[in-house]
């Protein structure tokens, strides 16, 4: 006989993160909702004056809705049946009441209450690929600058002397050395890895053909996290978008980089999802799971530059494809017992389930640019993330002339730290706003001339809110997730 569906509910537990599977899963829950006949007080009413107002979301399972309280981002996973008589009973209200200040707390914390804790570091704007989607404008990646190692060494010092001010005693910001490419100032990034071991968490984002063994020894040596970047599962696919300046594919370096770094626990892997390899996205799952790959992200192509935005998938093919991609990733782990996570829709469930522990803030409104983390190019100008280095307008200042504090507050950053799901349409009305956050800024920017305008692939971010849902519905939600996600959830850094 098969199980009734029972209520599954983001209220915030009282002892326990998550717990259970299949009948009576929950997932941030301390009581279980039922619904009751009776009518309810006036003052639990639901959608009229003051009362709580609640959405329903189709999600696409054969048991549940979704019911949404949109600006907290609480949720309750009703069953499909019996969705009117929670609505109409007294019990959803009631619970949501109980909590319903902590939500609100929890959720301005996650949006305007994070200290800046990380650092996104281009030492070089050159870059020996020519991939057609990069961020970065040509003529930069040609012929740029690179930072001299004493210039890096100083720029560091300035920003370990401002977290030191600005975050919690023993706290140890994260600096990103990112690109263009950043092994090409491999001297100066090496020096000032040494120089500042103790007051950063290092990582290197590269593309993998200059990670030689000594680069590769020394940065394991040094704990560092070494992201690499491939977008396909063969070279036929791989090389579409990523080649050198004069056309060649870079696949077997890439490989042989997860060979040798095969086991090390700092590894993760970026794919671009472009309309170049979406169909593959199945193939590059199964690709990664058996190089041993246990982190990757397949981030959809942003069209900050021209070359992204002729990239960019169509959002019906790219929501049918990644899922397809992520049902392969559960499948491989119920065959093998080893997970590979995918960094952006684990993500999306921990916004789901427990706010504070996002690792990534692409996917809430204000994005993390600005406010969570910045960016600095080979120059040292100061822009709100990675994505703005090609665009001067959002340059803040520059980290040699200006005091950092400063810069973090003129109008390029607040313009981005202030912009808001509530002031754009249709995202102000949309359910499932607090759970996609209309990215990225300076995507839209690029695209529309101004940032109060939707995420060019809005349906796709919707699509995966409610793909999201049915993983929960269906207790699969510690199988996309990361061993022990659970630990820490309180540990963040408020200003």
């Amino acid at each position: 006989m098969a199980t009734k569906p029972q209520p599954i509910s983001s209220l915030p537990p009282e002892t326990s993160p998550v717990s259970g599977g299949g009948e009576g899963v929950w997932g941030r829950v301390g009581e279980q909702l039922t619904k009751n006949s009776s009518s309810p007080p006036t003052n639990l009413l639901i959608n009229a004056g003051a009362a709580p107002h609640f959405d329903v979301l189709e999600i696409g399972s054969p048991d549940y809705v979704a019911l949404i309280e949109p600006d907290t981002a609480f949720w309750v996973l009703s069953p499909r049946a019996e969705a009117l008589d929670y609505l109409l009973a007294a019990e959803l209200p009631r619970a949501f009441r109980e909590k319903e200040a902590r939500l609100a707390a929890d959720m301005r914390t996650v949006r305007f209450g994070l200290a800046h804790s990380a650092v996104y570091f281009n030492p070089s704007e050159r870059c020996n690929l020519n991939c057609g989607y990069c961020y970065l404008p040509e003529a930069a990646r040609q012929r740029g600058q690179n930072m001299e190692p004493a210039r890096l060494l100083e720029a560091l010092g300035i920003l370990a002397d401002h977290f030191a001010r600005t975050l919690p005693e023993g706290a140890r910001p994260q600096l990103v050395f990112h690109g263009a490419e950043p092994l090409l100032a491999r001297d100066a990034v090496f020096q000032a890895m040494e120089r500042y071991a103790g007051r950063f968490r290092f990582g290197v984002q590269t593309n993998a053909t200059l990670l030689d063994r000594e680069a590769r020894e020394f940065l394991m040596a040094q704990g560092a996290g070494i992201g690499i970047s491939l977008d396909g599962p063969t070279p036929a696919v791989a090389d579409r978008t990523r080649r050198t300046w004069g056309g060649q594919g870079v696949y077997p370096q890439t490989v042989q980089a997860l060979e040798d770094l095969a086991g090390y626990p700092g590894l993760n892997v970026i794919a671009t999802v472009t309309r170049e390899n979406i169909r593959d996205l199945p193939q590059l799952v199964e690709f990664f799971h058996r190089a041993g790959v246990t982190n990757a992200l397949l981030n959809p192509v942003r069209g900050t530059q021209a070359g992204g935005r002729a990239l960019l998938p169509d959002q019906g093919e790219l929501a049918l494809f990644f899922f397809q991609a992520l049902d392969r990733a559960h499948e491989l782990y119920q065959e093998s017992g080893r997970k590979l996570v995918i960094g952006n829709f684990a993500n999306l469930l921990l916004g789901l389930v427990a706010p504070g522990a996002r690792r990534l803030m692409c996917d809430i409104s204000p994005c993390g640019g600005g406010r969570c983390f910045f960016a600095v190019g080979a120059g040292g100008e100061v822009a709100p993330c990675s994505e703005f280095l090609g665009l001067p307008e959002f340059h803040g200042g520059n980290l040699f002339d200006t005091p950092l504090s400063e810069i973090l507050s003129t109008p390029a950053f607040t313009r981005v730290t202030t912009r808001v799901v509530e002031e754009i349409d249709p995202c102000r009305r949309c359910v499932v706003r607090h759970f996609c956050g209309a990215p990225c800024p300076a995507e839209v920017y690029a695209i529309n001339g101004g940032l109060k305008a939707p995420a060019p692939l809005c349906d796709f971010y919707a699509a995966q809110a409610r793909y999201a849902f049915r993983t929960i519905a269906a207790g699969r939600l510690d199988a996309y997730l990361w061993d022990n996600w659970q630990d820490g959830l309180e540990q963040i850094a408020v200003i």
